[in-house]
């Protein structure tokens, strides 16, 4: 099992409404293969190259909303623009901006949304788990379906036809609004509906989420699920949290099958679900 140090607190919320920001964008289905390395704390680190300079070592998290770099990166990639300064803050916080083209093993990525900070919880790992200039979250990993190989340490991209939106902006938008508008209450639903409902104890540290309920005659229920399931991975995606489940469940496309990894009575299964126009 692979347990993630917190990489993310306050600074990284995971809002599950930026789907509604995403876009679509044809991409020819290519699946491309690129190596990562476990390190002590239990990431994964990849090797990237921003726009061509590097390469730099990056934490791989699910777990992260959107991605971030370094000061240094930002400088030496000239994200800010050409000859120009790296904006300063606290922790080298420059705020918000792009990356032209990322490079991770043969994939390549452009237009890559980041924020530019001097991560304090990324240099503390970096300092016995060797250099670390960041985090890839969501902004890069929500572009395509992948599946991770912890034996070999390869992750496969297949591109999903999503381009995800700004989530700073969405964050800063939902900070910003009046205080009638923060507090209205919300109703988040993927947009696709499995029909089912998985929780996790706080103190649970085993992979994966156990399945509440199953809805009679759901695309869950014909699909096979039972209550008690403990869900793995869905569609490619890791499901150790609740919200890891709902994010790998709002990338499923509504009338495309999807494959769930599934522990049953100590047995592995693989239960196949086209899931439901939501709302």
């Amino acid at each position: 099992m692979i347990r993630y140090f917190p990489l993310v607190v306050a600074f990284f919320l995971l809002p599950a409404f930026v789907h509604a920001q995403d876009k679509v964008k044809k991409d020819p289905p290519k699946k491309i293969v690129v190596p990562f390395e476990l390190i002590k704390t239990q990431h994964m680190v990849v090797s990237v190259k921003v726009n061509g300079k590097g390469p730099y070592r990056l934490v791989f998290d699910t777990g992260a909303p959107d991605s971030l770099v370094s000061t240094k990166i930002a400088k030496e990639a000239e994200l800010f623009g050409k000859g120009k300064k790296v904006p300063s803050g606290l922790f080298g916080n420059a705020g918000q901006t792009k990356i032209k083209e990322l490079e991770i093993g043969d994939l390549k990525a452009e237009s890559i949304s980041t924020m530019v900070m001097n991560h304090p919880t990324v240099e503390a790992i970096a300092a016995f788990a060797g250099p670390l200039d960041g985090i890839l979250g969501f902004t890069f990993y929500a572009r395509y379906k992948m599946s991770i190989d912890y034996e070999k340490n390869l992750i496969t991209f297949e591109p999903n036809a999503y381009v995800p939106g700004d989530v700073m902006k969405v964050m800063m938008d939902k900070m910003m609004a009046p205080k009638s508008v923060r507090e209205a209450p919300r109703i988040l639903a993927p947009a696709g509906l499995f029909g089912i409902r998985v929780e996790k104890a706080k103190d649970d540290e085993d992979a994966g989420v156990t399945v509440k309920n199953v809805l009679p005659e759901s695309p869950a229920a014909a699909a096979g699920f039972k209550t008690g399931d403990r869900i793995l991975t869905l569609d490619g995606r890791w499901t150790d949290t609740v919200n890891d489940c709902y994010l790998a469940a709002g990338m499923v496309r509504v009338g495309s099958p999807a494959t769930a990894l599934v522990l049953r009575d100590g047995k592995k299964l693989l239960l196949k679900v086209t899931v439901h126009a939501g709302l």
